[in-house]
């Protein structure tokens, strides 16, 4: 809102005032004029007292004056927000785009998913009860980052509390066990189902936590490995929120990491939400939120507003249909089981983009 200024009238002239300047006027112009006397000339002393007393005067303000500048410019720069640090899995000579970006996909939107499948399964549960330190999943790679002089890897660590399991990405400088692979590629083959024994560092001052990470990774595995829907109502849900979680975290990690097509999405887009949800099920949801080539995904349903886009399913079965390419996508939409809800362009590009990370995570 535009501020209004407004002019202060001058307070008007009392009229004996007015009076008293009109005759002392009159006075002037008829009373004769005496001679005018010369002005002593000053000495040259006291010109420089005067002129040593007024820049004694003025030096103080100027001084105040700079102080009060330089203190503004501190709170300005205190104020500065930090400069956000570059994307640690981006383009890189060093490394194929191609192997990059399933390493991406893999490290950072499937091993986040630990924290809740551990959490939803009791047996895992039990498995980490009591168990506290940091456990890293790493590849070396030249293309990666390194912390205090370490060799280069791309790594995502968790934070373990319990059954609490906080992921982060980026390498950890001193996790308490590390499941290292000597490259992407031997890495992508690991999660891919193939046999590559990576390096357990720290096993044998941590092997409680290891073998509680082990069963998690078997356990994730073995559910995002399914074909069908799995046989109890735990693990149909835990199913479907974990590949809503997949599907928007990768979508914004790939489009973080440089990928043309997730690029050409986000770039010329305007700020949209596109969602995925179930319905009488919210806490299912996921979402990922895009604007201006930024993109950041969400856990959870989306309330502030109708989403730009919605993938709505009537049923947890109707949900791994699609996302378990057991049923034909035209299909659930005719019959009902899948409501786009928005502009069905924008659901073929949503779909595009959920095939491509399909493909990195097989």
């Amino acid at each position: 809102m535009s501020e209004t200024k407004t002019k202060e009238t001058p307070p008007e002239k009392a009229k004996d005032g007015k009076a008293s300047q009109e005759q002392e006027a009159e006075t002037k112009a008829t009373a004769p004029k005496a001679p005018a006397e010369k002005p002593a000339p000053a000495s040259p002393k006291s010109e420089k007292k005067s002129s040593a007393k007024d820049e004694a005067k003025a030096e103080p303000k100027a001084g105040a004056k700079a102080r009060a500048g330089q203190t503004k410019n501190q709170v300005k720069d205190s104020e500065k927000k930090p400069a956000k640090k570059p994307f640690p899995m981006g383009p890189n000579p060093a490394i194929d785009d191609e192997v990059r970006y399933t390493s991406v996909v893999f490290l950072n939107a499937v091993v986040p998913l630990l924290k809740p499948i551990v959490a939803e399964k009791p047996e895992l549960r039990r498995a980490f009860a009591g168990k506290r330190g940091v456990v890293q999943i790493s590849c070396l790679t030249e293309a990666g980052s390194s912390i205090d002089g370490r060799p280069k890897r791309y790594a995502t660590h968790l934070v373990v509390d319990g059954a609490d399991l906080q992921p982060h990405l980026g390498a950890h400088p001193a996790p308490n066990l590390e499941i290292e692979f000597p490259s992407p590629e031997k890495f992508n083959d690991f999660f891919k189902g193939k046999v590559n024994l990576p390096k357990m560092r720290g096993a044998l001052s941590n092997g409680k936590l290891l073998v509680a990470t082990v069963k998690a990774l078997l356990a994730m595995s073995s559910l995002l490995g399914s074909t069908s829907a799995p046989a109890t109502v735990a693990e149909r849900d835990l199913l479907t929120k974990c590949m809503f979680y997949l599907l928007t975290t990768g979508i914004s990690q790939l489009n973080k990491a440089g990928h043309p097509d997730v690029r050409k999405w986000t770039e010329p887009s305007p700020d949209r939400v596109y969602a995925y949800s179930v319905d009488g099920h919210p806490e299912l949801g996921a979402y990922i939120r895009i604007k201006a080539g930024k993109s950041k995904a969400f856990r959870g349903e989306y309330t502030r507003a109708a989403a730009f886009f919605t993938m709505r399913f009537d049923s947890v079965l109707s949900a791994l249909g699609t996302l378990l390419q057991t049923d034909d996508m035209l299909e659930a939409t005719a019959a009902g089981r899948l409501t786009m809800e928005g502009s069905p362009e924008y659901g073929a590009e949503l779909g595009a983009l959920m095939m491509a990370v399909g493909d990195y995570a097989k």
